[in-house]
């Protein structure tokens, strides 16, 4: 079989060697870092079953308004950071029109449904159960009117896709979640999902088992990938074919291959907490942009978008989240220093980048997952890896269709 060389060693990257190794390429991971340590270090942890549609923009006038006086916590944004991308963010909107958006989630449904499916036998492979819960999460309602709402949410996403939920009043959510400490008007359980205590470590865990299996990984320069004859090259290490999987600098990369490569850069901040007794389950409280997951380090408060150039040292997203943390648990002081930073790679009609780069030979494009790079990996790895082989691919995915 074929040598290749993946770029990249978030779960995307990592989860390609895997599906490429596995059927019997000889593969080779570059990477600047250590495994799981840039993007897929700092989401929420949650493998996620039940987001079957991607996230669309808030376009009602009310949140419009609201986005743009900076009022609220569910996009933050400067000039500079704006201007860098008005174009993107632009066909961004247009795709979370409802007709456009109806045409994406057709796709992205397909994807989320195989999460879990595509990450047990690598959690088993790997050895990493014991940082994998199967309990689901939990997004609160504050008010009724909310939880009214969620009810048709849960019943059409049953329906279409056979998402597995629960809707909890008031009672059953403090059963629950005895460690919430206000009363909220309710909550769905989305019962099928997972979540992970570590994400950098689940990642580290399966780039552990692509080594046990005979893969290589190089610290080195992924950006210097170039042509030798009829090899890719990159830090020293060639090969037939290549594949970028550098999540938001995979842009800058691709285009000098002649691939214009559209994104939005969402950034996000984490941040740990000392709590004595943590939820059993992630908490998602929409209503205040912000999900606290239980993690290994602490109680892990994750905030929602921001459209800057260059990170805050004071992130009013994570100071809102923590604000409304402390409203829902007794939490103690941050356990580091600073809060850790990172983009999201999102592209304008909300699908991930999966294929043949035109008229490259043997160059391959996986990035573009937005908020589910650390979800979809394994999922849109085994398509990578089938087309490499010689399969179709999805149209829809194609990087292809960026020069349309």
């Amino acid at each position: 079989m074929s040598e290749v060389l993946v770029l990249g060693a978030g779960m995307v990257g990592v989860t390609t060697a895997l599906s490429l190794q596995a059927r019997g390429h000889d593969v080779t991971i570059i990477d600047r870092n250590a495994p799981g340590r840039e993007t897929s270090y700092g989401n929420a942890g949650l493998i996620q079953t039940e987001a079957v549609e991607p996230y669309a923009m808030p376009l009602a006038p009310g949140s419009l308004l609201q986005i743009a006086l900076g009022r609220g916590y569910d996009v933050k944004w400067n000039i500079p950071g704006l201007l860098s991308q008005a174009g993107a963010v632009l066909t961004y909107a247009r795709n979370s029109l409802p007709a456009a958006h109806r045409r994406a989630s057709k796709t992205w449904g397909k994807l989320i449904r195989q999460s879990t499916e595509r990450h047990e036998p690598l959690v088993a492979a790997s050895g990493a159960d014991n940082i994998i819960r199967r309990n689901g999460y939990i997004e609160l309602h504050r008010t009724q009117a909310k939880l009214d709402k969620a009810r048709g949410v849960v019943e059409r996403f049953k329906t279409e896709f056979g998402v597995e939920s629960t809707l909890l009043d008031s009672a059953q959510l403090r059963a629950l979640e005895p460690s919430i400490k206000v009363d909220i008007a309710g909550a769905t359980h989305w019962s099928d999902a997972w979540n992970c205590s570590d994400p950098g470590a689940l990642v580290a865990a399966y780039a552990a088992l692509f080594q046990k299996n005979g893969g290589r990984i190089l610290n080195g320069d992924a950006g210097d990938l170039h042509r030798k004859g009829a090899a890719w090259v990159a830090d020293e290490a060639q090969a037939e074919h290549a594949v970028v999987a550098l999540g938001p600098w995979s842009p800058m990369l691709l285009g000098r291959f002649g691939l214009k490569v559209p994104m939005v850069y969402k950034r996000g901040y984490h941040r740990h907490y000392h709590m004595d007794v943590p939820p059993q389950h992630p908490i998602a409280d929409f209503g205040n942009s912000v999900v606290l997951s239980p993690m290994r380090r602490g109680l892990r408060i994750a905030t929602a978008a921001e459209l800057t150039r260059n990170p805050r040292l004071t992130p009013p997203q994570l100071r809102h989240g923590e604000e409304a943390a402390k409203e829902l648990f007794d939490i103690g002081a941050p356990v580091e220093a600073e809060p850790w930073t990172g983009r999201r790679p999102c592209m304008p009609d909300m699908l991930p980048v999966v294929g043949r780069v035109p008229d490259q030979p043997n160059l391959w494009a996986h990035f573009g997952h937005g908020h589910q790079g650390f979800t979809l990996g394994p999922v849109t790895s085994e398509i990578l890896a089938d087309e490499l082989d010689g399969g179709q691919g999805w149209a829809e995915l194609a990087p292809g269709r960026l020069k349309r």
